[in-house]
């Protein structure tokens, strides 16, 4: 019977461990330590487990020849938002209210911003119309998405050239 009582309860603990996610403002105040100790901005990027999008922007971020650049230049951190269902546990607290600090509570997903380490806004996933670029695709709105990154990271020509090659859809 004690043992009983020992296994329910490291297993109610397990479970909270492996439920929670860690709060919205933790993972970027986490992102802005890192930022500053290595002199880099943020790339704040809100996404969801079930948006085909957000996945495709992620995994072109993480191909071989992205993911040096984007970890050259950036403190990557992700911040889930609008899961639904038995999946909502996968949110992070306070994440859509952060999003909606940052004005995109109507953009859609991957909502994405880049931030310098005291967390001021050097870019955000608009486009020149006001619409979110989400994960960039055509070729517009990838020169517009290296535009934006160049901006606040001073890509270099030949990283420039290989994010647009890795983000264009074909």
């Amino acid at each position: 019977m004690k043992y009983s009582k020992i296994i329910i309860v490291v297993t109610l603990f397990l479970f909270q461990l492996g439920a929670a996610q860690e709060k919205a403002d933790i993972v970027l105040n986490t992102a802005f330590k890192e930022a500053k100790a290595d002199n880099k901005n943020v790339l704040l990027v809100f996404h969801a487990s079930w948006c085909k999008w957000c996945k495709m922007m992620e995994k072109n971020m993480n191909l071989p020849e992205a993911k040096p650049i984007f970890d050259k230049r950036f403190v990557t951190a992700y911040v889930d938002v609008q899961e639904r269902g038995e999946k909502k546990s996968l949110e992070n607290p306070g994440g859509q209210e952060l999003m909606n600090k940052y004005k995109g509570e109507n953009a859609g997903l991957p909502f994405w911003l880049v931030l310098n380490p005291k967390g001021e806004v050097l870019a955000d996933s608009f486009d020149d119309k006001a619409q979110n670029l989400g994960s960039p695709a055509t070729p517009e709105e990838v020169n517009a998405f290296i535009a934006k990154l160049g901006k606040s990271s001073k890509l270099s020509k030949e990283e420039s050239q290989t994010i647009e090659k890795v983000f264009v859809t074909k």
